[in-house]
């Protein structure tokens, strides 16, 4: 129940417990900001809040929440300001109001955009928003092109936004003298892979498939491939076709210590290729930070930890080729760090700079004339077609659809 804003007649703390244990629907109609600020200081003078004991002010707090509708933190400060002011009244005045710089329709975009990428971090949006201007020419996204990284998460909190956004098993270590046991150091040069697994969950104690997943070093260049199981038997085949899907030469292979790739199969094949082979060192977690990183953000994101059946494999190396692997490598900007180091050694990175791997290819190439960098039979020309076929939102748009018909494929044959 509402009534007016007229208690003069209520001047005990008796009373005041009556109405809180007998009267929880009331209420005070609201008068605005001010005319509750008055009511206020006045049951604080009437009541002579600050010479009450702990029991009686905690009364009399809860009556200013209850009837005010201030919740109790509110009714905390505003007792504090007149406690230290003497007087309860608002702290700004009505301020300038500037115009709206984004409109619904950007944040409808942004929408899009994150639907498309699965709403990447503000940087790599933002990249991408000036690609989809200044590269794809979509003149819709001229004003996006310019905002700040901090804004969009701003505007992802907005109506028109949430109206449109649809929001591993490890392996055990073995003790055999495969491999180097030290981390590589690419020295800016790409070729230099770091090398993962993944496991797609257990179901009633059967496994499900595995994700090899494939990152340069230099240029975040990722290659993601799918087998039925990590043994050499299904591991060799695919690893060796996904390693010929990198567009430059690959000079290292380097992974953690599990089972999977230090074996005889594996360093036979990489020496067969001219592949040196490295591995984890003890204790240094860092080795294989920057793969490890990526199982998360891009295939756990993508892929989720559902347990999709070994068969499926074959199915999903296709999404792989056809539309994973080309978005990631030619459309999702991905951030990459600029190191500084003080007087006392210490490193300290700042990601300040967001590229797609390709962007990132690109520029090294470009700026080092080393075109031998690059696989025989691969140009920048061929690769800047491929980058040009599609936008970055269409990119990414037409990769969730089809993995959405291979999770529906994938479901219907339960």
């Amino acid at each position: 129940m509402m009534i007016n804003m007229d208690d003069t007649q209520i001047n005990t703390l008796e009373q005041i417990r009556k109405i809180l244990t007998t009267s929880p629907g009331l209420a005070f109609k609201g008068l605005g900001r001010d005319a509750v600020y008055g009511w206020i200081t006045a049951v604080l003078k009437r009541f002579d809040y600050f010479r009450l004991d702990k029991k009686g002010k905690g009364i009399v707090k809860a009556y200013l929440e209850r009837m005010s509708g201030l919740s109790r933190a509110q009714v905390t400060r505003l007792v504090l300001r007149k406690l230290q002011a003497g007087v309860i009244k608002t702290l700004y005045g009505g301020g300038q109001r500037y115009a709206t710089k984004y409109t619904n329709r950007d944040k409808e975009l942004l929408a899009e955009t994150d639907n498309a990428h699965g709403r990447l971090s503000g940087p790599a949006t933002k990249r991408i928003f000036q690609r989809q201007y200044a590269v794809y020419g979509d003149k819709r996204f001229e004003r996006l092109s310019a905002i700040s990284s901090a804004h969009i998460y701003n505007l992802r909190s907005s109506r028109a936004y949430r109206q449109r956004a649809q929001t591993v098993a490890k392996t055990r270590s073995v003790c055999v003298s495969i491999g180097i046991r030290r981390k590589p150091e690419p020295q800016g040069r790409p070729g230099y892979i770091r090398v993962d697994t993944v496991h797609q969950g257990d179901k009633n104690g059967v496994k499900g498939v595995y994700h090899i997943n494939m990152v340069d070093a230099v240029t975040q260049w990722e290659i993601v491939a799918s087998v039925e199981t990590i043994s050499e038997a299904h591991l060799e085949a695919v690893l060796e076709i996904a390693l010929g899907l990198f567009p430059f030469v690959i000079l290292n292979f380097h992974s953690d210590n599990g089972g999977e790739f230090i074996n005889g199969v594996i360093a036979k094949m990489l020496n067969r290729l001219l592949i040196e082979q490295t591995k984890s060192r003890s204790n240094r977690t860092n080795d294989n930070a920057l793969v490890e990183g990526k199982n998360g953000s891009v295939i756990r994101k993508h892929m989720g930890h559902w347990h999709i059946e070994q068969k499926h494999a074959p199915t999903i190396n296709r999404f792989y080729q056809e539309h994973f692997n080309p978005y990631l490598n030619f459309h999702r900007p991905c951030g990459f760090a600029t190191v500084t180091v003080d007087e006392k050694g210490r490193r300290t990175k700042k990601y300040k700079t967001y590229q797609t791997p390709y962007e990132r290819l690109k520029t090294i190439v470009e700026a080092e004339k080393e075109l031998t960098y690059l696989r025989v039979g691969v140009s920048l020309k061929t690769l800047d077609a491929i980058a040009a076929k599609q936008t970055d939102n269409e990119a990414g748009a037409l990769m969730q659809a089809a993995r959405d018909r291979i999770f529906r494929k994938f479901l219907n044959a339960q």
